[in-house]
């Protein structure tokens, strides 16, 4: 009877693990399949970004735009993680380079140079450097779009580990490898997975079809199933105890029941960042478009009603109020639109210390107990050439990462002054150009940075906190708006002693920018025609009347096949096109390529509240004369068509 109760629990035993196994190695074939799948996104994500930089660049070089390998320095510096560029002649001499390292060799190159057309790539084998044994992988693009043509090669390196993407924190445990191949077999980057007889390896294979390589993630068998042979091995020793033998079998496979819960609880939470990170950017500039053109209408209409109210009035102030809250609005969507890379960027003089008065100002409102605010702004009448909501931005998102290091309180200092470099310097994470600079530091008596984390610190989605205290976006934030001003950035560290960010900016001389145009010197029309598109009815009937205000006769219409059609039946009868962009059926570029067609010499103004530089980049190509954003101002309105039609 015993033995008969032993077999019993030893067949339920073994029919318990062998479904534990399956499941194990089921979940972790799931597991591998999506981590490569989200590895190949982040793989063809960092190939292609560097591939549209290259692609820039040969733009620039056959424009003659690009003084060689002072501009190429300067490139290589705005191009993370580019770290070197080469331009090399038909015959593979380097005609400029940004420093004195060689390039790598052609025969290292897959396709073949000669063979790349168009905007098609190429990938070098890994490569070491000389100087810091760090392994680079080199891209190559032909110089020469013309087919057959072999006007040379633009090259770049890259660090090969620059590929592996956020493995090392999505990694699914012991074992796990992931190694990015071409399409010959060459290993790029990462480590591939030994290849055994009994099959004992799991393995996920993606191909990154534009650019010829793949991604492949896997993980030993073994390591895979570490816990279930601990789980094993424990029901055998429990098996030898046949009074407790169905106790111990039933309490482990619960506990692994549990784990396998847990981990596929933790995948469907990483799937679910890694969606909402992808579309985050789209969400929030379709967002800002919307509200773009509610705010359009209230800017357009209560300058307006500015005009209609006697000065001085309750009315006037009332409107006034107005005003201010909607352009405080516009200043919101811009920020919205630069965070999804959607929106063009305003470059104006403007005094630095008053930006950061209003960031301490909002501040000392919601200061944690125990944080002490200390600052002096020591460079009266400091200017910089950018964007004001820009700098706001940064200084807000270094004094909040500051209180945040201070969870027991702190002094939080913010100190403002003018810094003469007289040689270029090379900073924590940044090179510092010689000049005229503003230096504007943020410091804390927080628990400081480690080393480990200095080198991630200002990677995009990289935090120490926990999802409800930190994103990861507000240091990245920080570092492209000082790239954006051409500035540097030093940050000085010790565990356990705080920690002090500085931002150098380079000084600007010039005058400030005008807050106001009067009335007076709004240049108006002469009656000419204008045609207007704008699917949105409101904004339509808005800049109807802003225009007749103005002095022309416009000509509106919501549907731009319609308009096309009007403009197709006479040419000559208007003096220019104000159109939006984002119209269903044709949009505002779409309608200016018609334009071209039937009036090749017709102005064209483009409005949109979203678009930035991939915007820019088509208005060009269609032949828009001018690009403005929403909302408009009736100032900005006049002044563009008073240009164009000049």
């Amino acid at each position: 009877m015993g033995l008969v109760l032993w077999l019993t629990l030893a067949v339920m035993a073994v029919v318990a693990l062998g479904h534990l196994r399956r499941d194990e190695v089921r979940g972790q074939r799931r597991e591998l399949a999506l981590l490569s799948l989200t590895m190949a996104g982040q793989v063809d994500h960092a190939i292609s970004g560097v591939h549209e930089a290259l692609v820039a660049l040969r733009t620039e070089v056959l424009e003659g735009r690009l003084a060689m390998s002072a501009d190429l320095r300067s490139r290589a510096r705005l191009m993370p993680p580019v770290q070197r560029l080469w331009l090399l002649d038909g015959d593979g001499r380097v005609t400029a380079s940004s420093d004195a390292t060689p390039p790598p060799a052609r025969t290292a190159f897959m396709p073949a140079l000669e063979a790349l057309q168009g905007d098609g790539m190429s990938l070098s084998s890994p490569f070491k450097e000389a100087d810091t044994e760090e392994v680079q992988v080199a891209l190559a693009l032909p110089l020469r779009s013309s087919p057959g043509e072999h006007g040379g090669w633009v090259m770049a390196t890259l660090p090969a580990r620059s590929l592996l993407g956020s493995f090392g924190l999505a990694r699914p445990g012991i074992g796990a490898r992931m190694a990015v191949q071409r399409g010959d077999g060459t290993l790029l980057a990462g480590r591939a997975a030994h290849v055994q007889a009994d099959g004992q390896q799991l393995i996920s294979r993606r191909d990154v079809a534009p650019y010829g390589v793949a991604v492949e993630v896997s993980r030993n068998m073994a390591s895979v199933l570490r816990s279930w042979q601990e789980t094993a091995d424990l029901v055998g020793v429990a098996l030898t105890l046949v009074l407790m033998t169905m106790a111990i079998a039933m309490g482990f496979v619960q506990r692994a029941e549990r784990r396998r819960h847990d981990a596929q609880l933790a995948l469907q939470a990483q799937l679910a960042r890694a969606s909402r990170l992808e579309s985050l950017g789209t969400l929030a500039g379709g967002v800002a478009h919307d509200f773009n053109n509610v705010l359009a209408g209230i800017v357009g209409y209560g300058e307006m009603a500015q005009d209609a109210s006697p000065p001085g009035s309750d009315q006037a102030r009332h409107l006034d109020r107005v005003m201010q809250a909607a352009l405080r609005g516009k200043a919101l969507v811009e920020r919205v639109l630069a965070f999804s890379r959607g929106g063009a960027r305003q470059s104006v003089v403007f005094e630095l210390a008053p930006v950061i008065d209003e960031v301490l100002a909002l501040l000392s409102t919601s200061l944690r107990p125990g944080v002490v605010l200390e600052y002096g702004l020591d460079a009266p009448g400091a200017r910089l050439r950018g964007d004001p909501t820009q700098a706001f931005e940064a200084v807000m998102n270094l004094c909040t990462n500051a209180m945040q290091a201070m969870p027991d309180g702190g002094m939080l200092s913010v100190q403002l002054q003018r810094a003469e470099v007289t040689r270029p310097k090379v900073l924590s994470h940044s090179w510092l150009k010689a000049g005229h600079h503003l230096a504007l530091s943020v410091s804390d008596q927080g628990g400081g940075i480690t080393p480990e984390v200095m080198e991630h610190l200002f990677e995009p989605f990289f935090t120490t906190r926990s999802a409800q205290s930190g994103t990861g976006l507000g240091l990245a934030v920080v570092h492209g708006v000082v790239a954006e001003f051409g500035g540097a950035i030093d940050v000085q560290s010790t565990p356990g002693q705080g920690a002090r960010f500085t931002l150098y900016f380079p000084e600007c001389t010039d005058a400030l920018a005008d807050t106001g145009v009067p009335d007076e010197a709004v240049p108006t029309g002469a009656g000419q025609a204008l045609l207007v598109v704008d699917d949105e009815p409101t904004l339509a009937a808005l800049t109807d009347e802003l225009l007749r205000g103005l002095g022309y006769e416009p000509v509106t219409s919501t549907d731009p096949v319609a308009a096309l059609q009007l403009l197709r039946s006479d040419p000559q009868r208007f003096a220019a096109v104000v159109t939006d962009e984002v119209m269903p059926g044709l949009t505002g570029t779409g309608l200016t390529e018609a334009v071209r067609s039937l009036a090749p010499h017709l102005p064209v103004l483009l409005v949109s509240g979203y678009g930035g530089a991939l915007l820019a980049k088509r208005a060009t190509e269609a032949g828009v004369d001018r690009v403005l954003t929403k909302p408009l101002r009736r100032a900005e309105l006049a002044r563009a068509l008073a240009d164009v039609l000049r």
